[in-house]
């Protein structure tokens, strides 16, 4: 059974605001009992993952994550190569995780950035600050502002590696993949903005290079019915409805495999 497995990996996709489904599959995992004690995530899964990690229960990283609200004034900035401030941003995770590295957590995590200058990724790993790891994950190109560790610029890790499953493949006996990031049915009237723009476009990349990572996965979680949400919903109703399917694709998920064979 999943419960008698050694190691269980976890790994989280980035999909902004839709990473709240990663929360709601952990909700689900909590009700059967399942602890995985090794994570690998970018972006929004970095977030969740990172506050998983610290002690953080499913409900309490919904409720973090919906008082963020990203888009406040107060993070904006004209001056920096994207309208939200990375260091604005960064002073709300200062208040949970303070100068705490990633060795310090139970649960062994890994995420990822992209190093701009050298073009290559980073795994962030356990000598690693974990609000600067999860910083570096997040900056999503255009939208946040790079972020800088020891003059190296990092944007969003989804840049390189969307759903790092490769990062712990070979190191668990059980790797559960939850995939945020479902292609969107788009329109015309909907590729009117930057910002859709953006995030369609990037969908398409990450879901073309995707396809193998997902075979990696022995359970992988995909709720489909994400691609009605905007990669930065910022309505917290909807927030809820993103977080129960994650829980509802969880429980759907594990009913149809055959837990007994894992």
């Amino acid at each position: 059974m999943i419960q008698n497995c050694k190691n269980i990996g976890i790994t989280f996709s980035g999909g902004g605001t839709k990473g709240v489904a990663h929360a709601g599959v952990l909700k689900y995992l909590e009700e059967l009992d399942i602890k995985p004690n090794m994570i690998s995530a970018t972006s929004a899964g970095a977030i969740v993952g990172a506050l998983y990690a610290w002690g953080f229960s499913s409900k309490e990283i919904l409720d973090f994550v919906k008082k963020i609200d990203f888009f406040r004034w107060k993070y904006f900035t004209l001056r920096k190569a994207g309208f939200i401030d990375s260091q604005a941003l960064k002073t709300v995770f200062d208040t949970i995780f303070e100068d705490a590295i990633i060795g310090d957590l139970k649960i062994k995590l890994y995420i990822t950035a992209t190093d701009m200058v050298r073009n290559r990724i980073r795994i962030f790993d356990a000598k690693s600050k974990i609000v600067d790891a999860i910083m570096a994950s997040c900056a999503f190109p255009g939208v946040m502002s790079p972020h800088i560790i020891d003059e190296v610029i990092y944007s969003d890790g989804g840049i390189l590696n969307h759903f790092p499953t490769d990062v712990i493949q070979g190191r668990c006996d059980l790797l559960i993949g939850s995939y945020v990031s479902p292609l969107q049915k788009v329109d015309e009237k909907y590729l009117t903005s930057i910002k859709n723009v953006m995030s369609h476009a990037l969908d398409l990349m990450q879901h073309q290079t995707n396809q193998n990572k997902f075979r990696m996965c022995d359970i992988l979680i995909q709720p489909s019915e994400l691609a009605q949400y905007s990669t930065f919903e910022t309505n917290k109703r909807i927030m809820d409805k993103i977080f129960e399917i994650g829980y509802k694709k969880a429980k759907s998920t594990f009913e149809k495999t055959e837990v007994g064979n894992l």
